[in-house]
């Protein structure tokens, strides 16, 4: 088994010296983020060669950056390193850009070295900051070794700690000699998915049900003159609802793809373009409130952490077009029409039904493919 890598996400409550010290070390990746970025750029505009930049380099001339953890300033030159990296393997990725406190997120990470991070009662412990109180909700498998830690403030002030580990997958893989259970699941804008066994998931549709109390938060801080109090703290309000209807959200997925994972050896899901589909004929709304993408990114991750099965079958593959006499139908081609008469078998179905079927069929098939290839 290889190493796995794991990460369990908390929230802490620092005291009022600890939130200043997470400002401060906040402020100070941005700003070291930007100096090597920025001096990146004048070099190679002035020689055309490649600069390389260390935190150390510029405390003499910034003395403040002296007073937060070093490790938290080393992890921002290994992210800038990454951002070109990803640059010049993909173009489309853009070229790195400079931090902003009111654009990005409010993050840094500090690694374990000798002890000095550590998960200690009710707190966990914290280079410069000592020991700061957190709800620890779960604790890392037995023989999981922590690795670092990312400490993280969220727009409406809540802070945040997510602790990474590293382990060994001790996770069976179901034998594919027998019998498993399988289901596939077809994407639906107005319900999440729809599975092969025709069962509709019925998503709540949170951002739909706090819309008219975000509307009325989003109102009354467009009359707060930006930059006083009462806009900071309106700001904060209009952050909570936000936040609120994305945890709800979470909380409804995370559920759901655990029941699912529990239940099936196999789960088979179509790739879809989610940003063309919001995009087309106003399902913005309802695609990013279904959040299907992180939806198929939990059932992954739970799949194989339990050694179970997850299958993607590529987009081009017809599951909407396909009866299950084998005909393809290419009335269906119209997204409007919902249910389907073949004209082969004369059978009549869901649309969307019949979608998922095809698609757990196909995902079988390929998951049983890569099985002999691999015998």
């Amino acid at each position: 088994m290889g190493k796995e890598n794991m990460a369990i996400k908390c929230r802490i409550y620092p005291t009022a010296e600890q939130r200043v010290l997470f400002a401060k070390t906040f402020g100070c990746c941005r700003k070291i983020y930007n100096l090597m970025l920025a001096d990146k750029i004048a070099c190679y505009r002035k020689t055309g060669k490649a600069l390389m930049t260390t935190p150390a380099q510029y405390k003499e001339a910034y003395p403040y950056l002296k007073e937060v953890d070093s490790l938290a300033l080393a992890n921002e030159q290994l992210h800038l390193q990454e951002a070109y990296r990803n640059f010049f393997r993909d173009r489309r990725i853009g070229f790195p850009k400079f931090k902003a406190k009111k654009r990005d997120w409010n993050s840094y990470t500090t690694n374990v070295v000798n002890g000095n991070i550590a998960v200690v009662g009710k707190g966990i412990k914290l280079p410069k900051a000592g020991i700061v109180p957190a709800k620890i909700h779960r604790s890392a498998p037995s023989g999981w070794k922590l690795k670092s830690v990312t400490v993280s403030q969220a727009r409406d002030g809540r802070y945040y700690a997510s602790l990474l580990y590293e382990g060994d997958m001790s996770a069976v893989p179901v034998d594919l000699s027998g019998d498993i259970s399988h289901i596939g699941l077809d994407y639906k804008s107005n319900g999440l998915y729809m599975d092969s066994l025709g069962h509709l998931a019925d998503m709540p549709h949170f951002y739909r049900k706090s819309q008219k109390k975000l509307s009325r938060e989003q109102r009354r801080l467009s009359r707060k003159v930006r930059g006083s109090k009462n806009y900071e703290k309106q700001r904060l309000k209009v952050a909570m609802v936000s936040a609120h209807t994305a945890n709800q959200r979470k909380d409804f997925l995370h559920k759901l793809s655990a029941e699912i994972t529990n239940q099936y050896d196999l789960v088979s899901v179509e790739t879809l373009n989610l940003r063309g589909i919001a995009k087309w004929r106003r399902l913005g709304k309802a695609t990013y409130d279904n959040g299907f993408g992180v939806f198929c990114t939990m059932l992954e991750y739970k799949q194989h952490k339990k050694g179970h099965y997850f299958m993607k079958v590529g987009k081009f593959f017809p599951s909407s077009q396909l009866c299950q006499c084998g005909y393809k139908n290419p009335e269906t081609k119209d997204l409007q029409v919902r249910i389907v008469t073949c004209p082969k078998c004369g059978c009549t179905y869901d649309r969307d039904h019949n979608a998922a079927i095809n698609i757990d069929k196909e995902g079988l098939r390929l998951l049983m493919e890569a099985f002999q290839a691999a015998a």
